[in-house]
């Protein structure tokens, strides 16, 4: 029976419930919730044999019950048993509710159901998770995406394997690993119809993140990092890989070149910046302010060109003997992409992964197709080029800024100081 007071819960155990798993797996895929189902679910012929129930929590599918604490609901109530028993709920960090600005919806909670590993999955003990602006626009809402909230966001984490799934080596267990959030998803194949290239969802974005004690992730998506530090780790991961992909993968990006990074600052600028550095390129950076260019000159940009909200093409050719740059590399947006590709020289590669101030730009064919310059998007990246970046920052080779470093007790004030623009660096919040 449920304790006084206690939120309802589920109680599951029947075969019988086969079938609704299957309907929550199709739409809550990687969901911490649906993967302690399925972990159990797995064995219940056993636990049915053994003569006990699992209680548990799965997300509320009626859409017309409000977003609060009534979104968790109950699938079968209880049945006598010989045992019955509970999986704690966890800390965590959750945006309460859409609205801007964000932090004000921000609320630590301590009763946020933990995951549970499902095949192929791992549960980390999280140790540090790191911010993104991709976070800020989960509390404001995605165009296109149905969020329901309270939601955890996070997409950056490193912690410790507390728990395997089935299929899992046991070897994970007690290994510090770092996350890559993007998780590769495929069209189904259908006659006729050549497939087209994987998209990636998001742990953090349709599932839990990793702002919380625990996250869920497939064990595909982690790599051991051994003793290395967690928050440095969190702070690395997908900037960096995110970076790697624009600039090696997609811009093919060769050692001397000139680039331009736009935006410093943020965590994905000083990314871009450290990479160039990494293969010797000349580097200009921008930035609406002048302590950012400074701090940037201090890590090694050759050049920095303030942002007053004008066409800040002649500066850049300015410094390049009105050459141009062979690389600009982009996630600010409408805001300045007239001035990225007018600072584009002959051949020149524009490569975006982000939007920050709007996805409706107007650009210049004319000059796009008589200098031949090239136009291409980057999202994320695979666990191949993963690898290849978190083997330079494991060598020292590559290494994050962090701006701050808060504990989990105060991450509404990393929600601030993100939201705030007056960060330089990533924002780290340690478990």
């Amino acid at each position: 029976p449920m304790e006084s007071g206690r939120r309802p819960g589920l109680l599951v155990g029947e075969s019988s419930l086969e079938h609704r798993l299957a309907s929550w797996r199709t739409r809550w895929r990687w969901s911490a919730h649906v993967g302690v189902l399925a972990h159990r679910l797995a064995s219940s012929a056993a636990e049915e044999r053994a003569g006990f129930r699992v209680q548990q929590f799965v997300p509320n599918p009626d859409p017309r019950t409000p977003n609060s604490t009534n979104a968790w609901l109950p699938l079968k109530a209880a049945r006598p048993s010989a045992l019955s028993f509970t999986i704690p709920p966890m800390r965590a960090v959750v945006i309460a509710r859409r609205g801007t600005p964000v932090a004000p919806n921000v609320e630590v909670v301590e009763d946020f159901p933990a995951p549970e590993a499902g095949p192929g999955e791992v549960i980390v003990r999280t140790q540090a998770a790191a911010m993104n602006h991709r976070d800020l626009d989960l509390g404001r809402g995605l165009p296109g995406r149905d969020l329901t909230y309270p939601l955890v966001a996070g997409a950056d984490g490193a912690g410790v394997v507390e728990s395997v799934g089935q299929g899992v080596d046991e070897s994970w267990l007690q290994r510090r690993v770092v996350l890559n959030a993007a998780i590769p998803r495929r069209d189904p194949v259908r006659p006729g119809i050549a497939p087209a290239a994987a998209t990636r969802d998001m742990i953090g974005e349709l599932t839990a993140g990793t702002l919380a004690e625990k996250f869920a992730s497939p064990v595909a998506n982690v790599l051991d990092i051994g003793e290395a530090d967690p928050a440095e780790a969190a702070a690395f991961a997908l900037t960096h890989l995110t970076a790697w992909r624009m600039l090696i993968t997609r811009a093919r990006l060769r050692a001397g070149q000139t680039v331009l990074i736009t935006g410093i600052g943020g965590g994905m600028g000083l990314a871009l910046l450290s990479v160039c550095r990494h293969f010797g390129c000349t580097t200009i950076v921008t930035s609406r302010h002048q302590w950012k260019l400074n701090k940037a000159a201090e890590l090694g940009a050759d050049h920095g060109v303030l942002d007053t909200g004008e066409d800040f093409s002649r500066a850049i050719r300015g410094l390049t003997s009105k050459r141009g740059v062979d690389i600009c590399a982009d996630s600010v947006g409408k805001a300045i992409h007239h001035s990225c590709i007018r600072s584009l020289a002959r051949g020149g590669v524009f490569v975006t992964c982000g939007t920050t101030t709007g996805s409706d730009a107007v650009t210049d064919l004319a000059r796009i197709f008589w200098n031949e310059c090239t136009i291409i998007g980057s999202t994320m990246g695979d666990m191949d080029e993963f690898r290849q970046v978190v083997s330079l920052w494991r060598r020292g080779l590559i290494k994050p800024v962090i701006d701050t470093v808060f504990d989990a007790a105060d991450s509404i004030g990393a929600f601030e100081r993100i939201e705030s623009g007056e960060h330089f660096g990533k924002v780290v919040i340690r478990w």
